[in-house]
């Protein structure tokens, strides 16, 4: 074992040289910039070796490498890293550094100065190099102030080596070598403006089409896309070819005595940049690229008192070596766009993965729902986001890209049912893809790429199935029941062949989207069509009710938020603009205020059922008891009331169902399903769609279920049935067994994770029967 460790310090741009092995990627980079006189601030480096000599040195490293090559090998799923993640994140935590280190790291860091502020900064030494960036997949900490809290931060890079997005990328990439990992240590400068900026075209390889991208405060902003930054192209005198003004409402800037700070900013203010700034960054971007042998450079800048200065560069990885330009020629010819045979390249955007599956096909981009018309069968959808009027030409797409979203948004709901690959979150989607541009989307890795995929399990089709899209046949038997959330009619019939158990949810808006055309439903009552509404959402209701007959179907009924509603075609005319529609004018409330809508919806359900008794009626969002009591007594006196044997839920996605949950039985009720996105927003106080509070989200908080246990002992209490719908189950073997041991009845999920979601659960089920699980208890009462 190492003694001494104090070798493990280097100076950053110092007379030695920092090879990638031992300064990782981002501090030989910043290295090589120092020595050829480029504007990098001073700094230092804790070599890999001292990551690799602290594991020796506790006894873990064949057993963290063994892991990780395990994890590559095996192709492992998205489960499996995240487990294995978590051993592993664990094993880093309790590392100790050695006293050596402590001593040099704090003699490296007083050299610049007394409590200056520092970024450390994670520098793998697979990242960014040619064929890898791993960019924003590890961890740095910004204006670090003391030498103490620099040791604390060295120890959060460490740890990111192996979070899951590292090992994900790793097994995306197929890089089965031992993760390592330097640390830089940089003097943090108070950035007024910072970007970055691609010294070549990233889409096209173009070598004369510089593109920056420039917000206020720090880059953490731009790299992290929490804001639509100021886009320009210039040429590499600076002068604009083309210019996007963004809009940047968020800027992230140094705190005095350390840390950040996010402050609300004009999202109309003027332009980030201005020529003499753009010309510098073209001249910068140049001086790199010829550093670096001509390869094409991504570059993180920022400006500090009126001065440029440079952070970090790699090659940009989009571009393959054929786009590359050719040193020896200075002419000026921009490469021929990819030709649709090409072969996949590299990644050319990320995102959040929410619909598993890969597909390649011509994209499209659209931006609004009008334009579906463009879409063929089959293209990759790419949009700034889509909403209920966009159903038509999802169903088409044979993926969907989109610039913002989440795991539970529009486009990753319908995705999921649809069996069609979906990235949402990509920030950039619109803008780097092009028409026509052949791209193959994964939509588990949450990447897009260049071209076709040409691995050899990949085939040219351009939709997926899930892997539940037929029964599994594998006789996996669960006492709880494995329900399916379901949207449209498309693959009912192969849906219903599944090994599921009824539909939990059946979401009424994308069905009245698809019966009405887009079409506002009051424009159908002010015309007098009301009898065209209740046949067209007859037809589609009736058409799942008979696929899984004599299983139940759960209809949710309609759901839109005010917003959402705004979107179908004369919504605007009936809509009020809200500020916080999540939390506003929708569900149980909504019928109290229009029982005329919610009459035509209870007809239609009274003529459904009358063929189909396995369709029971679900009343989302109940805030209160008088509102339900009201919307109870509608069901009473309309033609539904008169229907025997009908089955009436609530969801349970608002906190106070855990205290009227009593009243709400005494009103009729005979099942409750738990929305646990919507109950998690409003247990935690955070908006799920919100990208900057999107670590807040979080469906395992103990305060989350806790709310769940108590609905569902409630339920079982007051014999009522208990369900819940989401993706958790399915995601999280801990969650699923929580479910299980409390004694839920049944569990909704998408198709696609049906097989999954009985696996995981049978086996929870296992380990309660052998007396492994957390608490003893049973199920009772009928999800039907």
């Amino acid at each position: 074992m190492a003694t001494t460790l104090s070798t493990d310090v280097l100076t950053l741009g110092g007379d030695e040289s920092l090879d990638v092995t031992r300064a990782g990627g981002k501090g030989s980079n910043l290295s090589i910039m120092i020595q050829h006189g480029l504007p990098v601030p001073d700094g230092f480096v804790i070599a890999a070796s001292g990551f690799l000599k602290a594991l020796d040195e506790a006894g873990w490293r064949d057993e963290c490498r063994r892991r990780v090559r395990h994890l590559v090998d095996t192709d492992a799923e998205p489960i499996d890293i995240d487990t294995e993640s978590a051993a592993l994140v664990d094993i880093c935590a309790r590392l100790e550094i050695p006293d050596e280190l402590v001593a040099a790291v704090h003699r490296a860091y007083g050299r610049l100065g007394e409590s200056v502020p520092v970024a450390v900064r994670s520098s793998a030494t697979d990242e960014d190099t040619a064929g890898a960036s791993f960019a924003g997949i590890h961890t740095s900490v910004v204006n670090v102030v003391g030498p103490d809290m620099v040791i604390d931060a060295i120890m959060t890079c460490w740890r990111s080596v192996y979070g899951a997005r590292a090992l994900a990328y790793r097994v995306a990439r197929g890089i089965s070598g031992e993760p390592s990992i330097a640390v830089v240590v940089q003097r943090s400068l108070a950035a007024e403006v910072a970007g970055v900026m691609f010294s070549a075209d990233p889409v096209t390889g173009d070598p004369h089409r510089i593109v920056v991208e420039a917000a206020r405060g720090l880059g953490e902003v731009v790299v992290g896309g929490e804001v639509e930054p100021d886009a320009y192209v210039i040429d590499s005198t600076g002068r604009v070819l083309s210019r996007r003004h963004g809009h940047q409402d968020l800027g992230v800037f140094a705190r005095p005595g350390g840390g950040t700070q996010r402050l609300r900013l004009d999202g109309d203010a003027p332009w980030v940049l201005d020529e003499s700034q753009l010309e510098e960054l073209a001249m910068r971007a140049h001086q790199i690229t010829e550093v670096f042998n001509g390869v094409p450079q991504d570059i993180e800048w920022l400006i500090a008192q009126g001065r440029v200065w440079v952070v970090q560069s790699r090659p940009i990885t989009t571009i393959s070596p054929t786009q590359q330009p050719h040193r020896e020629s200075d002419e000026k010819v921009s490469p021929a766009p990819p030709e649709r045979t090409e072969a996949r390249s590299e990644v050319l955007i990320r995102g959040l993965g929410v619909a598993a599956g890969t597909a390649t096909g011509a994209v499209r981009v659209l931006t609004q729902a009008s334009q579906g018309g463009r879409l063929g069968r089959g293209d990759i959808l790419v949009a700034p986001m889509t909403a209920p009027d966009w159903t038509g030409a999802l169903r088409r797409a044979g993926a969907i890209v989109t610039d913002k979203g989440s795991m539970t948004c529009h486009a990753a709901i319908v995705a999921r049912e649809l069996g069609v690959p979906c990235v949402v979150g990509t920030r950039s989607a619109t803008t780097a893809l092009h028409d026509d541009q052949i791209v193959t989307v994964d939509g588990t890795a949450g990447t897009v790429s260049a071209g076709r995929d040409v691995t050899p399990s990949s085939t040219p089709v351009t939709r997926v199935r899930p892997s539940g899209s037929t029964p599994s046949g594998d006789g996996v038997v669960t006492g709880t029941r494995i329900m399916v959330n379901l949207a449209l009619t498309e693959r009912v019939e192969e849906v219903a062949a599944m090994d599921v158990d009824g539909v939990g949810l059946l979401r009424a808006e994308l069905l009245l989207v698809a019966a009405l055309g887009g079409e506002h439903p009051r424009r159908l009552i002010e015309r007098d069509a009301t009898e065209e509404f209740i046949e067209a959402m007859a037809a589609s209701v009736g058409a799942i009710a008979t696929a899984f007959a004599p299983r139940p179907v759960i209809y949710r009924t309609i759901d839109f938020r005010s917003h959402e509603f705004r979107e179908l075609l004369g919504g605007e005319e009936f809509e009020p603009v809200e500020a916080n529609p999540m939390i506003g004018y929708r569900g149980c409330y909504r019928y109290v205020c229009e029982p005329d809508l919610f009459g035509l919806e209870m007809e239609m359900l009274a003529r459904v059922h009358a063929a189909s008794p396995n369709l029971a009626v679900m009343i989302p969002f109940v805030r209160t008891q008088w509102e339900l009591a009201e919307v109870m007594a509608a069901i009473d006196t309309g033609p539904l009331g008169r229907v025997r044997n009908l089955r009436r839920w609530i969801m349970a996605e608002v906190p106070s169902v855990v205290h009227s949950l009593p009243e709400y039985a005494r009103l009729g009720i005979h099942g409750v399903s738990i929305g646990s996105n919507d109950l998690t927003q409003l247990m935690l106080g955070v908006d799920r769609d919100s990208e900057i509070c999107a670590e807040l989200f979080n469906e395992r908080d103990p305060a989350v279920l806790d709310a769940i246990e108590r609905i569902v002992t409630g339920c079982r209490a007051l014999g009522l049935a208990s369900s819940l719908c989401g993706q958790a189950p399915s995601n999280d073997p801990s969650f699923a067994e929580h479910l299980v041991d409390i004694g839920i009845d049944s569990i909704s999920v998408d198709p696609s994770a049906v097989d999954a979601t009985r696996r995981i659960v049978a086996s929870a089920e296992r380990r309660r029967l052998l007396g492994l699980s957390r608490r003893s208890g049973s199920s009772t009462g009928s999800a039907g």
